[in-house]
C-alpha cells in the first residue's frame, strides 16, 4: 500500500478516505459478551475475557481471506475503568496474553499492529508492550490490526480538538483551515480509512462510544453470538450482509428523487 500524504500526527495516510466498490474492507468489531459467556458456564468473568483472546486469534486469522485489509477491535474503553479492580487487572493482561504467543507470527506474516487510545493511566509494562508490537511490525503492510485500548470515541474527539486548538494558539495552524479532513487527521485513528462496517456481537445494538467520528457512513451489523464463540463463519456472514447493502454516502439514485414540476 502506498503512502499518499501525511496526517497531522506525522504518520503516513495509508489509504483513500472511502474505498472503492469491491476494494478491501476495513472492519471494526466491538468484542462484546465475554462476561455473559462465562456466567452462562458458571465461570468467573475473567475466563470469558481469556476465551475472547482465542476469538481474536480466529478472527485475525480468517479476516484476510474474507477480503478484510484493516481490522479494528475494541479491547478496553475509557469507561471500563469503573469495573471491579480484579476484572480491570485481567483486561490489562489480555494484550500480553495475545502478543506473548502471537507477536512473532504477526511479524512474520506481514501484519502491522497499531494501538489507539490514551496511554495515560495504563501500566508501564503494557505501554512498553504496545510500543514494542508497533515497532516490530512497523514495516508490514499485508494486513493492519488496530487495537483500541483505553479508547473512547468522545475522548478521542476531545483530544483531537485540543491538539488543533494548541496548534492554532501556537501559530502553527490557521483556524480557518480546519475542515473535516483536518479534524480526521488529528484523531488517533488517522491514516486508516474509515470502517466500512462495524460489527457488534452479543446481541447488543449500540456503538458504546466506539469510533463515533469514523462511523459516519459505516454499515452497522449486530449478531447474536457472544464474542468468545465468534468464528470465521460469523465474520463471513456479517460481510455477506454488508455486501448485500447499497452504500450511497449521502447520494441518491434517480428513482428516489421526486422532481417538482
Amino acid at each position: 500500500m502506498t503512502a499518499r500524504s501525511k496526517t497531522s500526527r506525522g504518520e503516513p495516510a495509508l489509504a483513500p478516505a472511502v474505498p472503492a466498490s469491491g476494494s478491501p474492507l476495513h472492519v471494526a468489531i466491538v468484542m462484546d459478551g465475554n462476561g455473559r459467556w462465562a456466567t452462562l458456564r458458571g465461570l468467573p468473568r475473567t475466563m470469558g475475557h481469556r476465551a475472547g483472546v482465542e476469538a481474536l486469534r480466529r478472527t485475525v486469522s480468517a479476516a484476510p481471506d474474507l477480503g478484510v485489509r484493516w481490522l479494528t477491535v475494541f479491547g478496553f474503553s475509557t469507561e471500563n475503568w469503573s469495573r471491579p479492580a480484579s476484572e480491570v487487572r485481567e483486561l490489562m493482561a489480555l494484550p500480553k496474553r495475545y502478543f506473548d504467543s502471537d507477536l512473532k507470527r504477526l511479524e512474520r506474516e506481514g501484519v502491522r499492529v497499531r494501538s489507539v487510545g490514551r496511554r495515560q493511566g495504563l501500566p508501564e509494562d503494557l505501554v512498553t508492550l504496545l510500543d514494542e508490537a508497533e515497532r516490530r511490525t512497523a514495516q508490514n503492510d499485508r494486513f493492519f490490526l488496530q487495537i483500541a485500548f483505553n479508547y473512547g470515541g468522545q475522548a478521542d474527539i476531545a483530544d483531537a480538538a485540543r491538539r488543533l486548538a494548541e496548534a492554532a494558539a501556537a501559530g502553527r495552524l490557521d483556524p480557518a483551515s480546519v475542515d473535516e479532513a483536518a479534524f480526521a487527521g488529528a484523531l488517533s485513528t488517522a491514516g486508516l480509512p474509515p470502517p466500512d462496517l462495524i460489527i457488534r456481537p452479543s446481541g447488543e445494538q449500540r456503538l458504546s462510544n466506539f469510533l463515533l467520528w469514523e462511523a459516519a457512513y459505516a454499515e452497522l451489523i449486530f449478531q447474536d453470538v457472544l464474542w468468545p464463540d465468534y468464528a470465521a463463519g460469523d465474520l463471513s456472514a456479517a460481510i455477506d450482509i454488508f455486501r448485500s447493502r447499497d452504500r450511497r454516502f449521502g447520494g441518491a439514485v434517480a428513482d428516489d428523487i421526486l422532481v417538482a414540476g
